[in-house]
């Protein structure tokens, strides 16, 4: 018999406190050390959303252009532009329930070690309903231009953008599996497959905890990546025990690896 509550094969990360970590991002600080950056939901709270996160000395700071004072927080994408890190977050006015509605806008902030973050401003950008940041075309991560639709076909979040094996491949999740496409020059893009094939794809929730990969991050190796995701690991797919039951809402962080073989990008958890 399956306890929905047990950790889900191949989990690495559980939040231990609303048990809901989403849209990891992972960073390697100047030490050799590791970091993961998160969406916080509310998965075992009665009233789901996210918390701005506030624990163990990270901060968000309020000294730049104050944001919505019931804003909430999403997807952050990390980098390194050379001297310092720079968080590129996905800011949404109010707690949503639903996504019509709720403007949101990406807004950026800056560090110097990863703990204690700056806002700097939300950018500049053609629309108020953007959500999950891929750093794109810009001279100098602060101006912003609009360069067109990188890619069609079916609706989409979370783009990543890496290159392995001598091609650029962007991951979107498309809420049943992850979409590969492939590219010489990061501008024009061709999907891998037909336009039904996906990786981690997989749903057996009944059996062995296994669920569609969601949102993930790529970390560069040397010969292969490591593509970094969340899971409703025991959610059945049906809104109503989405809404009713806490352990159909609760996420986890898993890890897969990435190679490229024959021109094609292998996944294997």
């Amino acid at each position: 018999m399956i306890d929905p509550d047990a950790p889900a094969p191949g989990e690495i990360y559980r939040d231990p406190v609303y048990d809901g970590a989403t849209d990891p991002t992972v960073v390697r600080d100047g030490t050799g050390g590791w970091w993961m950056f998160s969406t916080q939901r509310r998965a075992n709270h009665p009233d789901a959303g996210t918390l701005e996160p506030d624990a163990s000395g990270l901060s968000l700071s309020a000294d730049g252009p104050p944001a919505h004072v019931d804003a909430t927080h999403w997807a952050p994408e990390v980098i390194h532009d050379g001297t310092g890190w720079r968080m590129f977050l996905t800011e949404i006015e109010g707690v949503p329930s639903q996504w019509d509605g709720h403007p949101r806008h990406i807004v950026e902030y800056v560090s110097d070690d990863l703990i204690h973050w700056r806002r700097l401003r939300p950018l500049v950008l053609a629309s108020d309903r953007v959500i999950d940041a891929a750093v794109a075309v810009s001279d100098d991560l602060t101006s912003w231009e609009l360069d067109g639709t990188a890619i069609g076909g079916r609706a989409h979040e979370g783009p990543y953008v890496f290159s392995l094996g001598g091609a650029w491949w962007m991951l979107t999740d498309e809420w049943r599996g992850m979409a590969v496409h492939r590219s010489d020059d990061a501008v024009t893009w061709t999907r891998q497959g037909g336009p039904d094939d996906v990786i981690l794809g997989e749903y057996r929730p009944e059996e062995s905890g296994v669920q569609i990969g969601r949102h993930g991050a790529v970390i560069v190796l040397e010969r292969e990546a490591r593509l970094y995701y969340f899971t409703h690991p025991w959610w059945d797919g049906s809104e109503l025990a989405e809404a009713a039951e806490p352990h159909h809402r609760r996420s986890a962080v898993h890890v897969a690896r990435l190679s490229v073989e024959a021109d094609r990008l292998v996944c294997a958890r």
